[in-house]
C-alpha cells in the first residue's frame, strides 16, 4: 500500500534541515517568509537575541492586495525593504522556510532586492 505524503510535514522537515545552517545574527539577520493559502508574511529575525526586528504581510494597512498572490508578494517585498531601510538594516540571509524560490516566494525575493535588501 502506498502512503500519501505529508505535504506541510515535509515542507516543516525541508524548513528545519535549513534552518540548523543559516541563522540570523545582529550584523546580517534572517529575512524569513511565510505562505498560507489567503496571507504572505515576512519577518526580518536577529536569532541570536530572538528578536523580531521587522515584519510585513498582507494584513498591513499600507499593503493594498489582500491576497496571496504574486501582486501582494511584491507589495509586501517593497514593504519589507523599506522598513528594513529605515532600521538601518541592508544585508540580510534569505530563509525560504522550505518553499521552492518559485511564484509567490520569488517575487517577494526580487521585489526585496529591488528595495535595497542585500542577499
Amino acid at each position: 500500500m502506498v502512503k500519501k505524503t505529508d505535504r506541510k510535514m515535509e515542507r516543516a522537515r525541508r524548513h528545519a534541515r535549513v534552518r540548523r545552517k543559516i541563522s540570523g545574527t545582529p550584523e546580517r539577520p534572517r529575512l524569513c517568509v511565510y505562505r498560507s493559502n489567503t496571507n504572505i508574511y515576512a519577518q526580518i529575525i536577529d536569532d541570536v537575541a530572538g528578536n523580531t526586528l521587522v515584519s510585513a504581510s498582507t494584513l498591513d494597512k499600507d499593503i493594498k492586495t489582500k491576497h496571496s498572490n504574486k501582486q501582494a508578494a511584491k507589495e509586501v517585498g517593497t514593504s519589507i525593504a523599506k522598513k528594513a531601510k529605515a532600521k538601518k538594516i541592508t544585508s540580510v540571509v534569505f530563509d525560504r522556510s522550505g518553499y521552492i524560490y518559485h511564484g509567490v516566494v520569488k517575487e517577494l525575493a526580487e521585489a526585496a532586492r529591488e528595495g535595497g535588501l542585500k542577499f
